[in-house]
């Protein structure tokens, strides 16, 4: 009888171990799978905003942290611009670890997207810090990794590493000007989001490396940019791409934003993500529409290669910087466009 019941004891545990076997790798896999879509925004206006005494208010009318009526909507991610030497206090390297640390505490992913200016670098202007313009290319090379190594370490040693790093905010047609137009010389461009690449990894291997452009439907652009880059040998990890479409055409420009990933991640082998997008805030349900779609959209890139969704500075509003594809409205309360990310 004791036989037995050893017997019947030592099955029961073999089952069981079996089970815990088989049924680890499937909760995890499911883990890895929530975890590796993120939906976020943009907030560097954020510690701007609030020193200036702009309040946010839930969905209910109740005064709030920003972040957390974000992540109540359903991001999980916050993207952060940083500037070299800014004429504010803002966007710096010391702005930027507080409103990292801040946001991460609060369980959210981090991206980092780097200007190379002391103000805004965009598709219509690129210009050096001043504290760089007299520098030979070579110095500039190793100016972008002294500035890219020291914000990402810094931020490291404040127990924050980023996920995912922008060497370039909208580079269409490259940065630094005029040493690194692309028109120019692309291979000095390449150059550049090198070092910048390099810097990352010293940082941190894993942390993903983006090339950033506008215009994410324009495929003819996106191929001349990153075979231009590929050919002159730049490294970089992740296709970022911008979308602000009107409430009449965002179906279009979706499409064709899909189009475009798609054969960015067949032509390249690369992943893709979406760094901004807006939409006019006095259409909500348009900007809901298009967010819904834009997201599924990512989604579904070929491979699961599609990362992420950024909606850009939605926190603006009233008059603040007259920037109008904020996702509050006049009273600082989200509005029905911040639905599309709790799905």
């Amino acid at each position: 009888m004791m036989k037995k019941r050893l017997s019947l004891l030592l099955s029961l545990l073999m089952i069981i171990s079996l089970l815990s076997v088989v049924s680890v790798p499937f909760t995890a896999n499911k883990a890895d799978a929530a975890a590796a879509f993120a939906k976020g925004a943009d907030v560097s206006w954020l510690s701007e905003m609030e020193y200036y005494n702009w309040a946010f208010y839930n969905s209910s009318g109740t005064k709030q942290d920003l972040l957390q009526i974000l992540k109540d909507k359903g991001m999980d991610s916050i993207r952060l611009r940083v500037w070299v030497n800014p004429s504010i206090n803002f966007s710096n390297k010391a702005d930027v670890v507080k409103q990292a640390v801040r946001a991460q505490k609060m369980g959210f992913r981090i991206m980092i997207d780097f200007h190379y200016s002391d103000t805004w670098a965009d598709p219509g202007k690129q210009a050096k810090p001043a504290a760089w313009s007299g520098k030979s290319f070579d110095q500039l090379k190793q100016a972008v990794y002294n500035h890219t190594y020291d914000v990402l370490n810094t931020l490291k040693s404040s127990g924050v590493t980023a996920e995912w790093v922008q060497v370039g905010n909208e580079t269409n047609n490259g940065m630094l000007w005029d040493d690194g137009k692309a028109s120019v010389s692309m291979n000095q461009f390449a150059q550049l989001v090198t070092s910048g690449y390099n810097a990352v990894k010293a940082v941190n291997a894993s942390t993903k490396v983006i090339v950033h452009l506008s215009n994410g439907y324009d495929n003819s652009l996106f191929r001349w940019m990153f075979d231009g880059l590929k050919a002159n040998g730049a490294k970089w990890d992740v296709i970022g791409l911008s979308l602000y479409p009107s409430t009449t055409d965002w179906s279009t420009l979706d499409a064709q934003a899909l189009a475009n990933m798609n054969d960015m991640v067949s032509r390249y082998g690369k992943e893709v993500m979406v760094c901004e997008v807006g939409m006019d805030v006095t259409a909500p349900e348009a900007a809901k529409a298009f967010l819904t779609d834009i997201i599924a959209k990512t989604r579904s890139v070929s491979g699961g290669k599609g990362l992420v969704v950024f909606y850009w500075e939605p926190e603006s509003y009233g008059t603040w910087y007259e920037y109008t594809k904020g996702a509050f409205d006049s009273k600082g309360k989200p509005t029905a466009a911040l639905d599309a990310f709790k799905n």
